[in-house]
């Protein structure tokens, strides 16, 4: 291993020399610098783990000259020496990022071992950062495939329980690939040289299941001509994996509960106590907590095989890592089938890109193998792909339009849709509900025209966000209130949009002039009309002339159907007082009183 190279800044020739001395002596690489100049100039020239500093220089302060050593270089450590000792500075020291802070005179063999300290922390630094960045860019793990930021967080808890004994609980839908996260718990735990066995609860009859897990004596019933070891007995050392542990037999779970408790088993038809020595790794397809509603789990045992729970998303919810699993497949089935197929056309993608994928990880392998024996050259078309066509072409064209609307005049409220309800517009395809966030994301971005050079910029997130708010109001016809509750947003920073996209015909004067943070709920107050009645009804009519008081609820008149407004959600007299005034006049058109 090279030597750990230490920077030396200080403006006394003595000092320096005596540093370069013991820090030679002890192994270290010493550059020496006497202005905070010359140590900025050789830290960007070179990388050095640790750079002691004279808090006094003579062109720079030590507490500026940290914070650019850090700046310049992150990774290395800073210790501030200095004869003018004091509280105030230490912290300053510290704030600019120095590992530590130390008075003259120095005494050499405490400051070694700070400097040891130091270079252990920045190498555990960077490491740490590297691993970060290899669980970020990696797309494989374990033989796991999946770059997606929900895989990343699985990889880096495997990281972190893979090592200990805590039992861990695998949750997630058919076909997602738990027992691959099982296998990568297992060997890379310290048990990975001992045996890995794994029983499907769900395969067994329930008559077996006891035997295959504990194992038997010869003559422990009909049938048992020898004796049986069992998966547990057979697992000593290394990991068990119960898949489908829901569906276990709610008789022998606490047979199971008393093994994880007391750490040892008995064989059926023996009174004779054993060793158990396993790792207990669950899955199941099932909500657990479901599970335990209908009696098929028990609550104790769930809480004792849950240490450590792991949640796999299925497909639709990582469709960054379609790509991925396809291109792994790909590879796979070629060389299985020795076929020349080495690409996927950019339709095919797209179809698989806008399917749901209700069979997970399991059913696109399956696509991808029957694409490979399809394939006619040595790139997948979109033919080879078998999900039924109309549903991905309706769902790029459902996206295509969604894009189409962006910078488009809104639907002003009001406006009587194809569908008949105010402000609904044309309902979307059916299939758009099975797109996710990302999928969405990516065909809209597909849909984007290439930004042609010298032309100006376009800011594609201000747009989506008019557009969605727009679609948001479309929905509730023209309900703010509700419209902000769709989007997870509180009324004032929707009303803040709406004026950002100019969704609104006026707005009040007074309301211009004051921040947007600092302005009540009830005093973002619109004046956009929604179909206004010629006449009124009795209850805004006392409202205005009142001053904006309650008044005494009048009685309610006999209903004209001629005079409701088309898709009006306020029925009868409504009521407007508290916080429910500003919202019925703006909805009203009439000017609230305050």
């Amino acid at each position: 291993m090279s030597k750990a190279k230490v920077l030396v800044i200080d403006d006394d020739p003595e000092m320096l020399d005596l540093a370069r001395f013991h820090l030679e002596k002890n192994g270290y690489d010493v550059a020496c610098a006497e202005t905070g100049a010359q140590g900025l100039r050789l830290v960007a020239e070179h990388h050095h783990e640790v750079t002691l500093t004279d808090l006094k220089l003579p062109d720079i302060y030590g507490i500026e000259l940290v914070a650019k050593l850090k700046e310049s270089s992150p990774a290395t450590e800073v210790i501030m020496i200095t004869g003018y000792g004091a509280v105030t500075e230490a912290i300053e020291a510290t704030k600019a990022g120095a590992f530590y802070f130390m008075e003259k005179p120095v005494e050499f063999e405490e400051l070694m071992a700070l400097i040891e300290r130091a270079i252990e922390r920045g190498r555990q630094v960077v490491e740490i950062e590297q691993l970060r960045g290899r669980l970020r860019e990696r797309a494989s793990y374990y033989n796991i495939i999946g770059s997606s930021r929900p895989m990343q967080n699985i990889y880096e808890i495997i990281e972190s329980i893979a090592e200990s004994d805590a039992n861990v609980m695998i949750l997630g839908e058919s076909g997602t690939g738990k027992e691959l996260i099982a296998n990568a718990i297992h060997f890379k735990s310290a048990r990975s040289k001992k045996p890995f066995v794994k029983i499907n609860c769900s395969a067994l009859p329930k008559e077996l299941i006891e035997s295959e897990l504990f194992g038997h004596t010869k003559g422990a019933f009909t049938g048992a001509t020898m004796e049986k070891m069992g998966l547990i007995g057979q697992a000593a050392g290394g990991s068990l994996l119960l898949d489908e542990i829901a569906e276990m037999p709610v008789e022998l779970q606490p047979k199971l509960l008393r093994v994880l408790q007391e750490r040892v088993y008995y064989r059926v038809g023996s009174e004779k106590a054993l060793d158990a020595d396993f790792r207990l790794i669950s899955a199941t397809n099932r909500n657990p907590l479901d599970a335990i509603r209908e009696g098929s789990l028990r609550e104790d045992l769930y809480y004792r095989i849950n240490t450590i729970e792991i949640q796999v998303p299925p497909l639709r919810e990582r469709a960054e890592d379609v790509q991925h699993l396809a291109e792994h497949f790909l590879r796979i089935y070629a060389e299985k089938y020795n076929r020349s197929v080495r690409s996927i056309s950019q339709l095919a993608y797209e179809r698989m890109f806008t399917y749901s994928w209700p069979g997970n990880v399991r059913e696109l392998q399956n696509v991808m193998e029957r694409a490979v024996l399809l394939a006619k050259g040595d790139i997948i078309e979109e033919s080879a792909i078998p999900m039924p066509k109309p549903t991905a072409r309706a769902a790029q064209a459902a996206t295509a339009a969604t894009v189409a609307t962006i910078g488009r005049p809104a639907i002003q409220p009001g406006a009587v849709g194809a569908v008949g309800a105010v402000g609904a517009g044309p309902a979307p395809p059916a299939q758009l509900s099975e797109l996710t966030m990302e999928q969405l994301a990516r065909l809209i971005v597909n849909k984007m025209p290439t930004p042609k050079s010298g032309a100006s910029r376009v800011d594609i997130f201000t747009q989506l966000e008019g557009a969605i708010v727009r679609a948001a109001l479309e929905r509730t016809r023209g309900n703010k209130q509700a419209a902000a509750n769709l989007l997870g947003l509180y009324r004032p920073r929707l009303y803040s949009m709406l004026r950002k996209h100019n969704l609104h015909d006026t707005i009040r004067e007074s309301e211009q002039n004051t921040p947007e943070t600092d302005v009540a709920e009830d005093d973002l107050i619109e004046s956009e009309a929604l179909n206004q009645d010629p006449e009124p009804d009795l209850a805004e009519q006392g409202f205005a002339r009142s001053g904006g008081a309650d008044p005494e609820p009048p009685k309610e008149p006999p209903k004209d159907p001629s005079k409701e407004l088309p898709g009006e959600d306020i029925v009868g007299t409504p009521n407007i007082s508290g916080p429910d005034a500003s919202e019925f006049h703006f909805r009203k058109g009439v000017p609230y009183q305050y």
